[in-house]
């Protein structure tokens, strides 16, 4: 039944005071909330409040449990920080803008080297190594971490002026131009990289001078929050960054892989340096120090292969 009008289903209302949805709302299909591990691997990162409502804790039971397990109240404060500088890091440097050449074989064979060369590796610590060894992994991958990007930063310029006196004359200044954009990027970057220590050295000295003040470890924590929260900002931009080295693959496609196979031989030589040669015979020490860079390359080689056979890219061309 209808009541006149233009509209065939009828007011939203009842003409005898009734409730204006006698079915008990509007006919909307009711949309399940998604797990939070679905919400994390689609980069939805929710809200601190929304993941504690949705744990089966009742309210009176945090207080408890934060008393027991107080060091669990660190990671709590730092997810808000997280989030914020994951945030923010995707607005300063969108994903979607540094773009590369992905190919699902090429990805896959990436896999395939880097789990076969950690599987190596373990290996090698578990027949050859001693707890000293064993102590060191994790200063070494830290100090990896740390002297990745100014290798890349110093090896980057070398490589695209030979890319760009290898392309023809008249496509060189449209490299030159859309180079412009990875410089900028990469010197936005750079300076969130070297905040980092900047600020640490700084909170830390505000520490020593407050200490006697404040109450320590309140103090520490509120201290710690600007470098934890530029630390988190450095760590998601280098996510996307690194990858496609500061967006160079706008320069030249295979400028992303040539700097892999270039920096992978430098990160070795600085690791030879620095903490000498692994564990073992001397065969397996030349096969540990020559082989991780050797498979890198060997990829990184065929990668270009496959961009000239597949996307008609060239190392004289000028994209």
């Amino acid at each position: 039944m209808t009541f006149g009008g233009e509209n065939p289903y009828g007011p939203a209302w009842q003409p005898n005071g009734g409730p204006a949805f006698p079915y008990g709302g509007p006919a909307f299909p009711y949309e399940e909330p998604r797990p939070l591990w679905q919400r994390f691997r689609e980069g939805d990162w929710p809200p601190l409040l929304e993941i504690l409502r949705r744990l089966p804790v009742h309210g009176c039971a945090w207080a408890a449990i934060l008393f027991c397990l107080w060091p669990l109240l660190l990671p709590v404060l730092a997810y808000p920080l997280a989030r914020s500088a994951r945030r923010q890091a995707h607005l300063r440097f969108p994903p979607h803008t540094y773009r590369r050449i992905l190919d699902p074989q090429l990805m896959r064979v990436q896999k395939v080297r880097a789990v076969a060369a950690l599987l190596a590796s373990f290996l090698i610590l578990v027949v050859y190594g001693s707890e000293t060894d064993l102590a060191e992994i994790q200063g070494q991958y830290v100090l990896r971490l740390a002297v990745t990007p100014w290798l890349l930063l110093l090896t980057a310029p070398v490589v695209i002026m030979v890319l760009v006196r290898l392309a023809p004359e008249a496509a060189r200044p449209g490299m030159r131009t859309r180079l412009r954009p990875a410089v900028r990027t990469a010197l936005w970057y750079f300076a969130a990289f070297t905040a980092v220590p900047l600020l640490f050295a700084g909170m830390a000295l505000l520490g020593r001078q407050f200490q006697a003040y404040v109450f320590s470890p309140f103090l520490t924590i509120a201290l710690l929050a600007p470098v934890l929260w530029m630390l988190f900002f450095v760590c998601f931009a280098s996510t996307t960054l690194i990858p496609t080295a500061f967006g160079t693959s706008e320069v030249h496609a295979a400028l992303p892989a040539l700097l892999t196979g270039v920096l992978v031989w430098e990160l070795a030589v600085f690791n030879l340096a620095m903490t000498g040669t692994p564990p073992g015979p001397p065969f397996i020490q030349i096969l540990a120090v020559i082989g991780g860079p050797a498979s890198v390359s060997a990829v990184a080689w065929w990668e270009i292969g496959r961009l000239r056979a597949r996307y008609g890219v060239t190392l004289r061309g000028s994209r």
